[in-house]
């Protein structure tokens, strides 16, 4: 899978995309991830990618021209299955998109700023937005990580256990049930006997009826439910 972000700060993905599983996955040549200066893309000497908004307001445009030039030399290199804008009014994040987005070859993240970029970019060259949350952050770097994150972990190969994915929160529409490991008692907290039984049969009917009381608790949405 081959990954490409238009930024104007790429340096705040070296953490994230340098770290844990991320850095792995691309190790192994599972996910092939490139970051763009989209300053470079601009022809104003100052190297700007934005201006003021016609008819006035507050704050500052992200320009079509730059980032249009950068959506052009990359399409003219490969074909891409999605061009994906991340605004706080996209479609929410959830755990099914990651899984559609984790089967796509090739994919164009465009990380906003300042209130947005212009209009004509959304409407002729985003093929979809995502937003991971009804908030506001500085910039979509933070949101384009998280995209990343839970797309790459997906990707066959990327972790150690090929089922430990597939048992995600959120996977079979459940939340996960409660975790344990050793020690078997800390500070007369006990682990849950049935968990220690062996019964295979009946841990599994435990960890199903224990994410079923999760969901309902806090995720009642999951379940058609009000909260």
């Amino acid at each position: 899978m081959r990954i490409d972000i238009i930024t104007i700060f790429p340096e705040m993905f070296e953490g994230p995309f340098s770290e844990s599983i991320i850095k792995r996955a691309q190790e192994k040549k599972l996910v092939d991830i490139h970051l763009h200066q989209l300053r470079d893309y601009t022809t104003d000497k100052h190297r700007k990618t934005d201006d003021y908004a016609f008819s006035g307001g507050a704050g500052m445009v992200m320009m079509i021209e730059p980032v249009a030039r950068c959506i052009d030399a990359l399409t003219a290199e490969r074909d891409y299955d999605e061009i994906i804008y991340m605004s706080p009014d996209g479609e929410l994040l959830d755990q099914k998109m990651a899984n559609t987005l984790s089967l796509k070859g090739n994919i164009i993240i465009l990380c906003g700023h300042y209130k947005g970029i212009d209009e004509r970019i959304r409407e002729h060259l985003i093929t979809k937005e995502i937003s991971i949350g009804n908030y506001v952050l500085s910039g979509g770097e933070l949101a384009a990580a998280v995209l990343v994150d839970s797309v790459v972990r997906l990707i066959p190969g990327v972790l150690g256990n090929e089922t430990s994915a597939l048992s995600d929160s959120f996977q079979d529409g459940l939340v996960s049930p409660p975790v344990y490991t050793r020690p078997r008692e800390f500070r007369g907290w006990k682990v849950p006997d049935i968990l220690l039984s062996g019964n295979e049969k009946l841990i599994t009917e435990w960890k199903y009826e224990q994410s079923l009381k999760r969901t309902k608790e806090r995720r009642p949405g999951m379940l058609g439910e009000e909260s």
